[in-house]
């Protein structure tokens, strides 16, 4: 086994609803969505943004698109009216998520 980061295989993008942040994946490859579906968990995402997530994630499968959706809970330190995080809006997660190392 060899680890890899996501950013080498994948490209992804976020946004936010309120303290909610939600952070897209989506490999350059289409053939390498099954094995990222098990390379790259709910926990594995949670644990890996474990600094910044404080609540639940979910992730989403997209088969028809080859994406998934993470949804990861209580992350934006109350949101944008409310937080006084440099990133309000986790515009800069997404980039946070493809340092993920997984092994292929």
């Amino acid at each position: 086994m060899v680890k890899i980061k996501l950013i080498d295989v994948a490209h992804s993008r976020s946004g936010d609803k309120g303290n909610t942040l939600n952070i897209s994946l989506i490999p350059y490859n289409e053939a390498d969505y099954e094995w990222l579906s098990s390379s790259v968990t709910a926990e594995k995402v949670k644990d890996h943004l474990k600094h910044i997530v404080k609540g639940k994630v979910t992730r989403y499968e997209l088969p028809n698109i080859k994406a998934f959706n993470f949804v990861c809970e209580e992350s934006l330190m109350g949101g944008v009216t409310t937080s006084l995080a440099i990133d309000t809006h986790g515009k800069s997660l997404s980039n946070a998520l493809l340092e993920m190392e997984i092994e292929v």
